[in-house]
């Protein structure tokens, strides 16, 4: 079985890394880490990485002039690895346009809401301040705008009256880790892509 080569972008703790990690030292997995990725030195989730023997690269995005300058660096470093697919694990790094063009449906991201419902950052609070019942998480396609693709799988998960944004967060987080492994093997057999701007289920 060819598997599918996969980089994971990660700038802190990289609970959904090391999700995708359990879940492709399973066997008959569909995909494989071949790097780690990080614009952040000492991000917990290049730890992750050593301790599963993945090839991992830090590039720091201060030292470099602009986004586009960074964007390209990495592109460079997912190419150099022979990388197919891109997944976004955490990374808070806003990508240039060009960046999302070139790896479009190539490229996908988790987001603790139920897209198109609190794009952005400050996710579980805007839910909160919403007073929505129900809350959780998208795969997602990555286009250039912000958490604007199309969505690939969706858990819903139940908001408490007793919810702060921290026990919000941490029912989210245990969805992000079981359906961004399920994501991650439907495009790797082929199961889902991305045309038109539309995900198309086969």
């Amino acid at each position: 079985m060819t598997r599918l080569q996969v980089a994971v972008l990660v700038s802190g703790r990289g609970s959904n890394l090391q999700a995708l990690i359990d879940a492709c030292a399973t066997p008959g997995f569909p995909a494989e880490i071949k790097l780690v990725l990080s614009n952040m030195e000492g991000a917990y989730g290049l730890e992750r990485a050593a301790k599963a023997n993945i090839p991992a690269v830090t590039l720091p995005h201060k030292k470099f002039a602009s986004r586009e300058a960074f964007d390209d660096a990495m592109d460079e470093k997912l190419r150099e690895a022979g990388i197919e697919f891109v997944c976004l694990a955490g990374f808070m790094r806003l990508l240039s346009p060009s960046f999302a063009k070139r790896w479009e449906g190539r490229i996908v991201n988790i987001h603790p809401s139920l897209l198109p419902s609190f794009k952005g950052l400050h996710v579980h609070e805007q839910a909160l301040a919403a007073g929505v019942r129900i809350s959780g998480c998208t795969v997602h396609y990555v286009v250039p705008e912000l958490d604007s693709g199309p969505a690939i799988l969706q858990a819903a998960v139940a908001v408490e009256p007793s919810d702060t944004p921290d026990t919000l967060a941490a029912r989210v987080l245990e969805a992000e880790h079981r359906i961004y492994p399920e994501a991650l093997r439907m495009v790797a057999e082929k199961r889902v892509r991305l045309e038109n701007g539309r995900a198309v289920f086969a």
